[in-house]
């Protein structure tokens, strides 16, 4: 029971003290909540996200990092706009000479994260990683995707909304174990844009509340060893590229 209370704590901690710094107008000093800021949008409405991209089945990134290859299988069948996101976002090349800001090991294995467009600038204020989005060249306005999480034994996912929250009870089909790739995001349910993270533990008690999409599937002892200030290389998609649908479904 010890152990159990111990863990309880430190999950607290880490969580007040990291969890996530997403997008250009979240407050860096915010905590999330596990209270919806908007109401849940069920998958039976997708003509809402019409205008984003979607990955209709698997994908596999290479992702360079100190001159180490990651491999990261993308599933587009459990969370088809995050993933559709992710892998948009590769074939644009933001993700080529980003820096891990936030690493945190301590008091246990947490995560690495990663992935704001801002810290490409080696002259950028590093105080101000963590806050940056992907400005879409199109619209000159930040993306945002919705939180979409697929619960256990439901045909698909629910948008907008941390599964308690939205009263769902089964877990999520995609978990955030050991070596799990997942979105970042300030308080605001539907803030993710560009940052992520890898999951450097199993962290039990960020399923449902944050949105796996991927797992490492090769390189995790490159995953294990970055630094805060490690940049990636680059990143490219190798296999699956023909499942993106870049404007939404076909």
């Amino acid at each position: 029971m010890e152990i159990n209370i111990r863990q309880w704590i430190v999950s607290v901690m880490i969580l007040g003290a990291l969890l996530m710094g997403g997008c250009a107008q979240q407050d860096a000093t915010s905590q999330p909540s596990n209270l919806p800021t908007e109401p849940p949008v069920t998958a039976q409405a997708p003509d809402a996200f019409s205008n984003l991209p979607r990955l209709e089945g698997k994908a596999t990134v290479k992702m360079v990092i100190k001159g180490q290859n990651v491999l990261i299988e993308v599933d587009g069948t459990n969370a088809p706009i995050t993933a559709g996101n992710f892998v948009d976002l590769v074939q644009r090349q933001v993700y080529d000479g980003v820096v891990f800001h936030r690493v945190v090991r301590d008091p246990q294995p947490f995560v690495a994260q990663g992935g704001d467009p801002q810290s490409k600038n080696p002259q950028a204020d590093p105080q101000k990683f963590g806050t940056g989005g992907f400005i879409d060249p199109t619209t000159g306005q930040e993306r945002s995707i919705p939180l979409e999480i697929t619960p256990e034994g439901t045909p698909s996912p629910v948008y907008g909304s941390p599964l308690q929250s939205a009263g769902i009870n089964q877990p999520p089909v995609l978990k955030h174990k050991r070596g799990a790739v997942a979105m970042a995001r300030s308080q605001a349910p539907n803030s993710a844009s560009a940052q992520f993270y890898f999951a450097l533990s199993d962290l039990e008690f960020l399923d449902g509340n944050y949105a796996v999409f991927g797992e490492v599937i090769e390189g995790m002892d490159v995953v294990d060893g970055i630094q805060q200030g490690d940049r990636i290389d680059s990143a490219q998609v190798v296999e699956g590229l023909e499942n993106l649908r870049s404007n939404g479904p076909s």
